[in-house]
């Protein structure tokens, strides 16, 4: 007897109940199992204390707001991926949320096709990242005092381990099979969310804005992941040792 797929399950918090329930049909279309709230401190209480695998967050909600709810959840360590819902006018809002730990944004009024793919790259990166990896994918990768560890997904800095989301994760450690290539943002959109779209630019810029945080001596002067101006961003190519 074959076993049970089980759907995966997505969470919307999004106060707009016509838009919430729009979601909620559109995504189960997909074989989703979707729960809704539009309120945040019940919004954080669910992701908190129940198992999601995916999280819709509109940043405009009443009491508790989608800052502050993303900002609990990554302080409790739940790294459950965020896809943020947000105002064409709250770019500030937008990049805090990206600083805080969400992993993607929509600006409304946005497609439900355009969700739909953005929800199916998100799971497909998550999913793609927990199947077993060949010998060479599993293969440590240590530069100076940073060290990869692909088949365990951890990161270290001189000993000392360091705290990733799943998507922080993924981007560095494409940087890092890669040293020397330049990507431009629309390159790892591409590459590391499984999409490009113009405009979403924010998601990289602050995604490298808090690896640099998390694994930089200092942020502004980067050892790691090096700025290409006019271009994009670079993994820095280690030197190679010198016999004798």
């Amino acid at each position: 007897m074959a076993d049970k797929i089980v759907p995966k399950k997505i969470l919307v918090v999004e106060d707009d109940q016509d838009i919430a329930h729009l979601l909620q049909i559109h995504l189960s279309d997909l074989s989703y199992d979707v729960s809704i709230t539009g309120n945040g401190e019940a919004g954080w209480q669910l992701a908190n204390e129940q198992h999601f695998d995916l999280i819709i967050l509109d940043l405009m909600l009443p009491g508790l707001d989608g800052l502050e709810v993303c900002r609990r959840l990554r302080h409790a360590s739940v790294h459950t991926p965020i896809l943020m819902l947000t105002a064409k006018s709250s770019e500030l809002d937008r990049v805090l949320g990206l600083e805080l730990g969400a992993d993607d944004y929509l600006t409304k009024p946005f497609s439900l096709t355009e969700l739909q793919a953005r929800v199916k790259a998100i799971l497909r990166r998550v999913e793609l990242s927990s199947r077993p990896a060949t010998d060479s994918q599993t293969e440590t990768i240590t530069v100076n005092s940073l060290i990869i560890e692909p088949a365990r997904r951890t990161v270290s800095i001189a000993g000392d381990e360091v705290e990733l989301t799943a998507t922080e994760f993924d981007l560095l450690l494409h940087f890092a099979r890669n040293p020397g290539r330049v990507y431009s943002r629309t390159q790892l959109l591409d590459q590391v969310w499984g999409y490009g779209h113009d405009g979403y630019e924010h998601t990289v810029n602050s995604h490298i804005n808090r690896l640099r945080k998390k694994i930089e001596k200092d942020p502004a002067n980067a050892d790691y992941i090096l700025t290409v101006w006019g271009v994009g961003y670079k993994f820095i190519k280690p030197r190679l040792q010198q016999a004798g």
